[in-house]
């Protein structure tokens, strides 16, 4: 495709802004449309941006009826389904934020259309783009560690509690497993190459949210600030998956891969930090394989490496190349269901107070 890749926006809020940042700096990009259901919300959004060039609409519907090639879905995550098939069935390609959906029917539903279509259905998973969460899955994937049987992922913030729609089930879906989970999630689950979750054992819990001390919405928090859980895959691989908003202690753990041969561990940029332990949220701090030199148990520090990359800007490049080159989805939704197949089966399990079984479709 040798002309300029034009692209619509559907929701019109901080992601929005990031989205459109990028678009900007391509210049085979035109960003032809913005819509937001708040009366006046896309125009707004188109002037404080300086979208010069672009309409906005109130409905997703009436940008889908444009000569677009592809749209990106920075609605709240209630709405990712339902406009994600909408413009997949109008015959465009689409870049939605995580997570992917709120249910795992509803992302079910989501590959269902992109297949149909023929077109693109790609996640923004930003992190994949940094080079040492690259290294990692080579590591992983290279045979080092022997055969992968047990994962630790997660990590949290002493204090990280979002506001407005992020706290609301009717709109975000789910608290902190769909926020920041889904992202430790993909650095486990992508590295092992996505395998099936068969089953999972989970608990949830909300007391920070819920507390006036901790919230000053306390009164409209209805989703988890606290989750975990024994995932089985097949290939005879668990993971045990700790996520938290808030809690009073500094870490939850570093990121583990243990191994026949060997173990990997990722500790967050800042070590343990009063506010984020997270491997996946600032990169790794450090990275150390754990394994035997001439039957010596032996450290072997992993370097990390240094970049200036805008990983965001660069998940949305990854996109627009894809359209404009008829690549595959740089991260297909055929995977990224898998995760959401995972928080499914979290926020299920937790509220039945027992084991899930995980049952997905043959592709």
């Amino acid at each position: 495709m040798s002309r300029n890749i034009r692209i619509g926006i559907i929701g019109s809020g901080s992601n929005a802004t990031r989205h459109a940042a990028a678009y900007m700096k391509m210049s085979d990009v035109e960003l032809v449309a913005v819509a937001d259901l708040v009366p006046g919300k896309a125009a707004e959004f188109i002037q404080k941006n300086g979208l010069t060039q672009a309409a906005p609409f109130e409905s997703h519907e009436q940008l889908l009826e444009l000569d677009l090639d592809g749209v990106s879905i920075c609605t709240p995550n209630i709405a990712h389904h339902r406009t994600s098939v909408d413009a997949l069935n109008a015959g465009k390609h689409v870049l939605t934020e995580k997570p992917m959906a709120v249910t795992l029917e509803q992302a079910i539903e989501m590959v269902e259309a992109s297949k149909r279509s023929g077109k693109i259905l790609t996640v923004g998973f930003q992190p994949r783009y940094d080079p040492n969460h690259k290294e990692i899955k080579r590591i992983v994937q290279s045979g080092t560690l022997g055969k992968v049987y047990h994962v630790q992922t997660g990590g949290g913030r002493r204090r990280g509690m979002p506001g407005r729609g992020f706290i609301r089930k009717d709109i975000s879906g789910s608290g902190a497993i769909a926020d920041i989970g889904c992202y430790s999630l993909d650095l486990a689950m992508d590295a092992l190459g996505y395998p099936k979750p068969l089953t999972v054992s989970a608990y949830c819990s909300n007391y920070f949210g819920t507390n006036p001390k901790y919230h000053k919405d306390a009164d409209k928090f209805d989703v988890e600030d606290f989750g975990e859980a024994l995932v089985r895959f097949e290939g005879d691989v668990v993971l045990n998956f700790k996520i938290s908003w808030a809690m009073h202690m500094d870490t939850l753990g570093p990121t583990l891969f243990l191994g026949t041969e060997g173990g990997l561990k990722i500790e967050p940029e800042q070590g343990i930090s009063k506010l984020s332990s997270g491997a996946w949220d600032k990169g790794p701090g450090s990275i150390t394989l754990y394994h035997d030199v001439m039957g010596h148990p032996t450290e072997s520090p992993i370097p990390v490496k240094p970049h200036n990359l805008d990983i965001f800007y660069e998940k949305v490049r990854d996109f627009v190349v894809a359209v404009k080159e008829g690549k595959p989805a740089p991260i297909p939704g055929e995977q990224i269901l898998l995760n959401q197949a995972v928080i499914d089966g979290i926020l299920r399990s937790s509220e039945l107070k027992r084991e899930v079984v995980i049952e997905l479709p043959t592709y």
